[in-house]
């Protein structure tokens, strides 16, 4: 036990402790993207309640790929620099490491939110995107470049690269999603191209500052990413220049893959202005349909741990996992068997960001999340809060 609260160097980043707060989307910026004192607020509840460090939720590295969510961040800007920089510099002030997470929605972007229309890297199913041209992928790749050069200059120790969970650089990499057949898709070296340039762009403008990625360990749907494929490109990783890797696994398509647990059908209804003014009774049937349309792959504890330990034996960078932790028995023995080096943990800093800190002085071994992910559904429309289940007098 005393492993997982020690010090710990990882990716060149001191972390006063293995636990921490994986990127959780808080929708506390403006219109504009940028970040708001309530975000301040949330990252400082957070490290004074004991996280190792912080990534913070996805914020976008440009327009075109910004999340249909409520009021995501962005990095290219000039003021949301202003007030990152405030952010950094309270919590090195507090003593935690924060990790700015850059991202770009991809197809999962819709254009009545972006005023531009969704790009992937083929046209597919999945999404309603159209397929991306050369010249595209050549500005995405500068998009993060530049992103995260910005994200050095505002003081973050570092960023992590998002290519999980069905977004952009998610999609190219994924042999179910990218089905190009140029130099961008194809064999998996090809399909990574656009990591490695990003990887070999960027260490040109920051050097060795920390950089490391979000991964999809494997995908639930049909030729879909699989542990070997994401063993491979771990190494792949690696070989680039890639200081550390947190597993997780999913997209928007595979419904509850990435975070399992109950459908919020409530929150679903109640976010539809449509919907929620139907008759109780009818609601009720939305929401027996929802229950058996969206996949609930089991099980809902440690999913992609075995991922994450065979990537952790394949590669010589540090491997964090993320997705149904949630008590400190689980985190002693993935820290102390050395399945991985660190764990991370969203929802449950959700409800308790002080949890770190109840583990450590043996008050609680148990988050008191409930895993009813009406949080997840509510950040659509509103700043990230945990619900616990129950819809607030405004939506019910």
């Amino acid at each position: 036990m005393k492993k997982v609260f020690e010090p710990i160097k990882l990716a060149g980043i001191v972390f006063p402790n293995r636990i921490i707060r994986s990127a959780t989307y808080e929708g506390m910026s403006d219109k504009d993207g940028k970040p708001t004192e309530q975000l301040l607020k949330k990252y400082t509840a957070l490290a004074k309640g004991g996280v190792g460090g912080i990534i913070t939720g996805f914020i976008g590295v440009n327009q075109q790929g910004m999340s249909t969510g409520y009021y995501m961040s962005q990095i290219n800007n000039a003021e949301s620099a202003k007030g990152y920089k405030v952010i950094t510099g309270k919590m090195h002030e507090l003593g935690t490491p924060i990790i700015a997470q850059l991202n770009h929605c991809g197809g999962q972007t819709k254009e009545e939110a972006t005023g531009m229309p969704a790009i992937a890297p083929s046209k597919i199913a999945d999404y309603k995107a159209r397929e991306m041209t050369k010249a595209e992928i050549l500005e995405v790749i500068e998009a993060f470049v530049q992103g995260i050069k910005k994200a050095k200059e505002v003081g973050f120790d570092g960023v992590q690269i998002h290519m999980a969970h069905g977004y952009l650089l998610s999609e190219f990499v994924s042999p179910r999603m990218n089905r190009r057949t140029d130099e961008w898709g194809g064999s998996t070296e090809n399909r990574f191209r656009i990591v490695k340039t990003i990887y070999e762009k960027a260490r040109k403008e920051v050097g060795n500052y920390p950089i490391i990625v979000k991964m999809n360990g494997y995908e639930t749907l049909k030729n879909g990413m699989t542990i070997e494929e994401a063993v491979k490109i771990a190494k792949l990783l690696e070989q680039a220049g890639c200081d550390g890797i947190e597993v997780s696994n999913g997209t928007v398509k595979a419904g509850l893959a990435t975070m399992r647990g109950s459908v919020p059908w409530e929150m679903m209804v109640a976010q539809n202005k449509r919907l929620n003014k139907m008759p109780k009774f009818i609601k009720r049937l939305i929401g027996i349909a929802a229950t058996k349309t969206f996949p609930q792959p089991q099980p809902k504890s440690l999913y992609n741990l075995d991922a994450a330990s065979s990537i952790k034996q394949a590669v010589n960078i540090p491997v964090i996992v993320v997705g149904g932790i949630t008590n400190l028995a689980d985190i002693e023995d993935i820290i102390n068997t050395e399945k991985c080096d660190a764990v991370s943990m969203s929802r449950p800093f959700i409800m308790e960001s002080d949890l770190v800190n109840k583990f450590k002085a043996g008050k609680q071994t148990q988050s008191k999340c409930i895993q009813c992910n009406f949080c997840i559904i509510g950040s659509e429309n509103g700043p990230l809060r945990c619900y616990y289940g129950k819809l607030p007098a405004r939506l019910s």
